[in-house]
């Protein structure tokens, strides 16, 4: 395994769809008040607000945990155990100067190393065309994360898309939505940052959840999905601009068949953790066309 990410919970093989995975909101699956209280976590944000005026801060859903359950039929179901959070309070835990200590007093105070770091779930997807090629994009130079690395498309479910306003309450967001804007939100990404009409993409499977080890632990959720379109097709719609255009500099696509042994090439180290993470899935879980 490569030390920046770790893979939290892999799927059946095959992965799962989005009947298979329930989702369970509780404000006990938020994360802890940070030890003498969550000061510290404002002057984060007015410190970075300062340095970067354009930051908005916006809900998130956090990952409590995960966990495969069997049910009556010979299907397992995956449940998600989701709090809210946000990204004023991600800056602050999870990308602080302090969220290595944080996650020893987590350990510490609740068994939990995770306890008091904000961990809004992202979602990522191994995307494959019509003639086998796996996608990739460069990040912008400008992205706050990780800019100018080689990523999957992917970003985050957002809870104003099922409960509109700032702060959504727990109990307005019923489980069985959240699932659907988990899945929705891995096709809207593909569609906003390449640029591809919605038709053309397959119904994601869930391939696993990984962790991001250099942002202290957050967590992702990884899909694979199919493109109707050869590469050459992706390309041209990618070349012409979509909604998030400027968050990339350029697209890549690697044959599949070669993507089992990525981690051996140059361009293993240009990878973001998550799309590292997408990657081991990838391999284990749906598997290289041989």
């Amino acid at each position: 395994m490569d030390p920046e990410v770790s893979l939290l919970l892999q799927c059946p093989q095959g992965g799962l769809p989005e009947d298979q995975v329930r989702a369970e909101l509780s404000p006990a699956h938020d994360r802890r008040t940070l030890p003498g209280g969550d000061k510290a976590i404002a002057a984060v944000w007015e410190s970075r607000l300062q340095a970067q005026p354009w930051l908005f801060d916006a809900p998130k859903f956090r990952l409590h945990s995960a966990a495969l359950v069997p049910t009556d039929s010979q299907r397992p179901h995956l449940l998600l155990r989701l709090g809210l959070t946000s990204y004023r309070d991600f800056l602050g835990t999870n990308w602080a100067s302090s969220a290595a200590w944080l996650r020893q007093q987590g350990a510490a105070d609740w068994d939990d190393k995770q306890a008091y770091l904000a961990d809004p779930l992202g979602v990522g997807a191994a995307l494959t065309t019509a003639d086998d090629f796996l996608v990739f994009l460069r990040r912008s130079g400008r992205v706050a994360e990780a800019p100018g690395l080689v990523d999957v498309p992917g970003g985050h479910p957002e809870p104003q898309a099922l409960c509109p306003g700032d702060n959504p309450l727990h109990k307005d967001l019923p489980g069985e939505l959240v699932v659907h804007e988990l899945f929705a939100s891995v096709l809207q990404e593909i569609c906003d940052e390449v640029n591809l009409p919605l038709l053309t993409l397959s119904q994601p499977l869930l391939l696993g959840i990984a962790r991001n080890e250099t942002s202290a632990g957050r967590a992702s959720a990884e899909f694979y999905v199919q493109c109707s379109l050869t590469s050459e097709q992706v390309r041209k719609h990618y070349m012409n601009g979509g909604p998030e255009a400027h968050e990339s500099t350029g697209i890549i696509f690697v044959e599949t068949q070669c993507v089992r042994r990525l981690q051996e090439t140059e361009m293993w180290a240009e990878l973001c953790p998550s799309a590292k993470g997408a990657i081991f899935f990838y391999n284990q879980v749906q598997g290289s066309p041989t």
